[in-house]
């Protein structure tokens, strides 16, 4: 069986401040752009990659999710414990020279992990933890 991860889902805040980051900062391409009763879902992805996305979404759009739901997602996005995702570079200095240029929030520089992996960490425009390691 051959079974790839085609896209994943992050929450926004604000659509235009993640397309910017995600498109300017992580130079990643917007596959889509789509709006919906108010609402509004941008797919991007890495350039070289089109079988791999990521979803940005209004947070709690499922119509199931309540109202004290809604609040506590808010309350997780805002401290950064929501979402995250974990991307890799072969030029972790590079990339990391580029979103720090681009003002994205600086959670950690560049570091050895005692884990086995150097990365550095980062937050979007609607808190998700971004974590960047080095491919070796």
């Amino acid at each position: 069986m051959d079974i790839s991860i085609n896209a994943s889902f992050l929450p926004h805040t604000d659509p235009d401040a993640s397309l910017a980051f995600y498109r300017d900062v992580l130079g990643f391409e917007v596959r889509s752009d789509v709006g919906y009763e108010g609402m509004r879902w941008i797919t991007v992805g890495p350039a070289g990659q089109p079988g791999t996305s990521i979803v940005l979404e209004p947070p709690a759009s499922d119509p199931g999710v309540t109202d004290d739901e809604r609040r506590m997602i808010a309350e997780m996005m805002a401290k950064g414990t929501y979402a995250g995702i974990l991307l890799a570079t072969d030029d972790l200095d590079g990339s990391f020279a580029r979103v720090k240029a681009g003002g994205a929030e600086i959670v950690q520089e560049p570091a050895e992990q005692p884990y086995g992996v150097r990365d550095y960490a980062v937050r979007d425009p609607a808190g998700n933890m971004i974590r960047v390691q080095e491919i070796r």
